[in-house]
């Protein structure tokens, strides 16, 4: 009965994998199909199970960043993250004392932030966006780091 158990699981989370395609559970599938070799080997449960973990957890964390790394490689960054690192001009001062600040980038008008608490950016500088935080983008003039 074990061996059906470990198909049916296996067979799950291959199906949940294709759905989602968000490498997720593809390594207990592999940790699904160790137990289930082991099963048809008739070995006994705790070891089916100890092996299911082991495995599961050794793809996890060994290949799951390899995997990630080289598949996400041709990912397109959409929406607000594809703005970091982007140039932008400065069309209001920006001074974070003041809480005031806006850019232009990509023909948008957006409220801005330094990076730096007291730096003061004046009208007409290109900044380098560094990160978004809510609806404001954190800044840095173009040339530091």
């Amino acid at each position: 009965m074990e061996p059906v158990v470990w198909l049916i699981l296996l067979v799950v989370l291959i199906i949940i994998e294709i759905i989602t395609l968000g490498l997720s559970t593809i390594w207990f599938a592999g940790g699904a199909l160790v137990a289930f070799i082991a099963a048809l080997c008739h070995a006994p449960v705790p070891l089916q199970v100890v092996l299911f973990l082991i495995v599961s957890i050794l793809l996890l964390v060994f290949t799951r960043p390899l995997a990630v790394k080289y598949l996400n490689k041709n990912r397109v960054r959409t929406n607000v993250e594809s703005l970091i690192g982007k140039k932008a001009v400065v069309t209001e001062t920006i001074d974070n004392i003041q809480s005031k600040g806006h850019v232009t980038v990509n023909g948008l008008s957006w409220m801005a932030r330094s990076r730096e608490e007291e730096k003061i950016i004046e009208k007409d500088e290109v900044v380098r966006i560094i990160r978004v935080e809510g609806v404001k983008l954190i800044v840095e003039e173009e040339g530091e780091k």
